[in-house]
């Protein structure tokens, strides 16, 4: 299984997408290393899809990155599922 994550940093809110077949030792990575964009300062999960193969999940990151409205859907959905998640943790 591969997955496209979208990753959004703790404190300054920005986003990073990218794809992996592990994402939990993938997130360890990103807040561990100290190179490249996601290099400095901590970073959480907001939003993942899961695919069966690799070039699906290289394709829809590409996707992601490089078309806008493709990438402001996955936002959207992102809030909205951080929404819920507020919601079910305060009820």
């Amino acid at each position: 299984m591969y997955y496209v994550y979208l990753l959004q940093e703790i404190g300054r809110g920005r986003h990073y997408i990218g794809y992996t077949n592990n994402l939990e030792r993938r997130l360890i990575e990103h807040n561990l290393e100290h190179n490249g964009f996601t290099g400095k300062g901590q970073w959480t999960l907001v939003y993942f899809e899961a695919y069966l193969s690799k070039e699906d999940a290289q394709e829809r990151e590409k996707k992601l990155k490089q078309d806008g409205r493709s990438r402001r859907y996955v936002m959207e959905r992102s809030k909205r599922s951080q929404y819920k998640l507020k919601e079910t943790i305060t009820s």
